[in-house]
């Protein structure tokens, strides 16, 4: 099991400590809900160190990431993020991604913790014909997602830099928390706005305590995994592992968006025929009409009681005070107002599909 940098810290908050994804990661600290609504209201600071980070860097760094990625990285300039995922040959997922352009030649692609080895094998696949230069740095970066309506103005005391000039999916590197060459980027997992910081590990500590700090006046707290989740799922935000995985193509999950067929890309001619003729299955957002709590792998059924496919993730979600989530049903059952029930142990419990997100600002 690895720690993050910050793993004594969150021990000393008191937070609940769990296995994830390799790691041992603050699941929560005062309760989900708390940290839920500090997010949403004021601004809240997760340790999201397990993400992995490789740089691909030379004359066909490009190329590379053109070749193993759905969405169209030539567009990127530096400064700019993107939204991407790494299809497989099958038709499914290897892992959704940021990729961001750091110099001309050089870009930064942020993955999934639990997948950082396969991502890494899967495009040094395709690099040994390419030949871009290729490193993981997953060990020596640390992540701090510092997120809230309430982070720009808490933040802008402890850097130089315009965080109010900074775009969503833009990004910085610069001066923060007294460190020089920190990567200061307007994305998130959580609808309500902020910061990804990534620094190296050495220089985390002192980030954390500055971020604290400067938040103090502004009802800061650290946030843990669980509260992540809920934020992200009132937001419609697919989660690897659950909402999309090996088997579930970009299209089918509403990943359409990142997938242009514009440039030749793994397996994007079968993808491309799969647009032409349609996908059978989709993902939908649905809430419950009648009380109930969705969990991932409950059924999905039609009016009829066929069973039309499975819930990916659920959750009672803090900001609507309802049940939500989000699951693949056949095409037919996908469209927005269609009722749906779902198989919670002996009872079957009314739903309906809504349109993304399910929070609205």
């Amino acid at each position: 099991m690895k720690n993050t940098a910050l793993t004594d810290i969150h021990i000393e908050l008191g937070a609940k400590m769990v296995p994830f994804a390799g790691y041992n990661m603050p699941v929560q600290y005062e309760g989900v809900n708390i940290e839920h609504e500090t997010v949403r209201e004021h601004l809240g600071v997760f340790d999201v160190s397990h993400m992995g980070e490789f740089l691909i860097s030379g004359p066909n760094a490009l190329a590379l990431i053109q070749k193993v990625s759905s969405n169209d990285a030539s567009k990127l300039t530096i400064g700019k993020a993107q939204y991407s995922c790494l299809p497989n040959e099958n038709g499914g997922i290897v892992d959704d991604l940021i990729i961001y352009q750091m110099k001309e030649e050089q870009y930064l692609l942020v993955v999934n913790a639990s997948n950082i080895e396969k991502d890494w094998n899967w495009i040094s696949k395709y690099n040994d014909t390419i030949g871009a230069e290729m490193r993981n740095i997953s060990d020596d970066y640390s992540l701090l997602a510092i997120q809230g309506p309430k982070a720009v103005e808490a933040m802008q005391t402890i850097t130089p830099i315009d965080l109010s000039a900074i775009k969503f999916y833009n990004f910085e590197v610069g001066e923060f928390a007294g460190i020089e060459h920190v990567i200061i980027s307007a994305t998130g997992y959580t609808g309500s706005g902020g910061f990804e910081i990534y620094c190296k590990n050495t220089d985390v500590e002192q980030v954390w305590n500055k971020v604290l700090e400067a938040g103090k006046n502004h009802g800061i707290k650290p946030i843990g995994l669980a509260a992540r989740d809920t934020l992200r799922l009132e937001m419609g935000y697919c989660l690897y592992g659950n909402d999309i995985d090996d088997t579930t193509s970009p299209l089918e999950a509403g990943l359409g968006w990142i997938t242009k067929f514009s440039k030749d890309f793994v397996n994007s001619e079968a993808l491309k025929r799969q647009k032409e003729t349609g996908v059978t299955k989709k993902l939908v957002g649905f809430e419950m009409i009648e009380r109930g709590i969705p969990r991932h792998d409950y059924e999905i059924l039609n009016t009829n009681e066929e069973v039309i496919g499975k819930v990916t993730s659920g959750t009672m979600a803090p900001s609507l005070n309802k049940g939500i989530g989000m699951g693949y049903v056949t095409t037919e059952n996908a469209e927005v107002g269609t009722t749906i029930y779902l198989q919670i142990r002996k009872k079957k419990v009314e739903a309906k599909v809504v349109k993304l997100p399910f929070y609205k600002k």
